[in-house]
């Protein structure tokens, strides 16, 4: 994958190079969604090259973790989806001899480079909309694929000299493992507007062409694939439709006023169980009533995005929508089963699928009480922003989703960014901040607002513009938030 953006390839080569110097490697990589896929792509980009290697997950690449990484005898590590915004700290090991790190990640760098650091933003590229870790990964994989020589003469002299078939040359090229990548970028926020953008557009493509994923307008609904038709619009509040989101009577009304079948064998069908024409039904029956309710016109094109799917997968299961299969993966290694959502990316579907369902039940669980929570008992707003604390009531792993989501319910606005708070051990707590793309678009940098406001109170964070992190001594709360308040004021004024 060489792309508009020359330089990017290239330092993908030297990166690549470098791995296959190694006698072996220990991979690092991230636990979310993106972390994941990105450790996917990279564990069976390694094992093509034939390049030994182990791999360790962190939660936070924080200085006691690049301590124990620089602990280890492995002498060339390679991080994926963190790694960037802790080259301080990993480059003291580099120079001490400890490790030469390789890094493929997309968040903001620290001003300290390192030769092989693969990122997205050093070429112009934006991390944080046009290429994710997993994609970031992905670009590294094609490139140790080109120079380690799994290419279509390998792939067709493996064969005994007939033409490999296209399965093969995809697998030897790498490109099968765009599905993972774009399950990656879909996961960390990145199909803004409904649809991938940037390079990110370029990993679709080749998926596509290497009959992994497909992509085709379709109604932007979370839960296509696995959630009955009633639940399916009942839970759809992205685009919030009078009578029909938060509504299960509603919905039921809705379905029934639509000549369709809406069960079969005693059991409601689900969006991926209906024919084109079914699906045109109900897709224009809902714009009807959206526009009969006066929902806004912007807020009903997003009733419509691109659908990115992965058609090797089962219809009617997490793993075909790209969406879906981020929120699996999500519900494994936040809660310290990142062995299982790799599992489930490198193919287990039997006992790593089940095992990340039962995790994935829980976390939705999780996800609605911490909800709940955060709605019943409401934030403190300050001038610019808006921010609660949960204790130990919502796991800091995942705090920063209970606060998106929360967004936009009763007493929780959309026009500022909020900050949540969770206790992360005695001395220190978890900071997850997330806005909106409106927001970005007016200015909002929450890497820099979570990475500024930590640092001045003893603490350390960074991520994205749209959605950042930090960690913060305890007794420094109040005045992290005065900090971040004031910063967000600069950003939007």
């Amino acid at each position: 994958m060489t792309g508009p953006v020359p330089e990017l390839a290239d330092r993908a080569t030297a990166c690549a190079n470098r791995l296959l110097e190694a006698d072996r490697v220990l991979l690092a990589s991230h636990i979310d969604a993106d972390g994941l896929t990105s450790a996917a792509i990279a564990t069976q980009a390694l094992e093509r090259a034939q390049i030994p290697f182990e791999t360790v997950f962190e939660k936070q690449l924080d200085e006691d973790a690049i301590a124990d990484i620089a602990a280890t005898d492995y002498d060339t590590v390679l991080f994926t989806d963190f790694g960037s915004g802790q080259l301080d700290s990993i480059g003291e090991h580099e120079d001490a001899g400890a490790f030469t790190p390789v890094i493929a990640d997309h968040h903001q760098p620290a001003d300290r480079e390192t030769r092989y650091h693969l990122n997205p933003l050093l070429f112009g590229i934006d991390g944080a909309s046009e290429l994710s870790g997993a994609g970031a990964s992905y670009v590294l994989a094609r490139a140790l694929a080109d120079v380690s020589g799994q290419d279509n003469e390998e792939a067709i002299a493996a064969d005994g000299g007939v033409v490999a078939d296209d399965a093969t040359t995809h697998r030897a090229d790498n490109r099968d493992l765009a599905a993972l990548a774009v399950v990656g970028a879909v996961g960390d926020m990145q199909a803004s507007g409904g649809e991938l953008h940037g390079a990110n557009e370029e990993i679709v493509a080749e998926g596509v062409e290497a009959g992994v994923v497909e992509t085709g307008k379709d109604l932007a609904l979370y839960g296509k694939q696995t959630r009955p038709l009633p639940k399916l619009l009942e839970y759809a509040t992205d685009v919030h439709i009078p009578g029909i989101s938060n509504d299960q009577q509603g919905a039921l009304r809705f379905l029934d006023g639509l000549d369709l079948e809406l069960k079969r064998d005693g059991e409601w069908r689900r969006w991926s169980d209906l024919s084109s024409e079914e699906k045109q039904t109900v897709a224009s029956a809902l714009v009807k009533r959206a526009v009969s309710s006066g929902v806004p016109a912007a807020k009903i094109d997003g009733l419509v995005g691109t659908a990115y799917v992965l058609p090797e997968e089962p219809v009617g299961t997490e793993l075909r929508d790209a969406s879906e299969f981020s929120t699996l993966l999500n519900a494994t290694a936040r809660y310290e089963r990142a062995d299982v959502g790799l599992g489930v990316c490198l193919g287990d579907r039997e006992g790593a699928l089940e095992r990340a369902r039962a995790l994935l039940r829980n976390h939705r669980r999780n996800l609605s009480e911490g909800i709940d929570l955060v709605t019943r008992e409401g934030v403190t707003h300050e001038d610019h922003v808006q921010w609660f604390d949960a204790g130990d009531r919502i796991r800091e792993t995942i705090v920063g989703i209970v606060a998106g989501m929360a967004m936009g319910n009763e007493g929780i606005s959309r026009s500022k960014p909020i900050v949540a708070f969770a206790e992360k051990n005695e001395d220190e707590l978890k900071v997850s901040a997330r806005g909106t793309h409106t927001l970005v678009r007016n200015g909002l940098d929450l890497s820099a607002v979570m990475g500024e406001a930590s640092r001045a109170v003893g603490g350390d964070g960074g991520g994205h513009d749209v959605a950042a992190g930090a960690t913060v001594p305890r007794e420094e709360k109040t005045a992290f938030v005065e900090r971040a308040d004031e910063i967000v004021g600069k950003q939007l004024s």
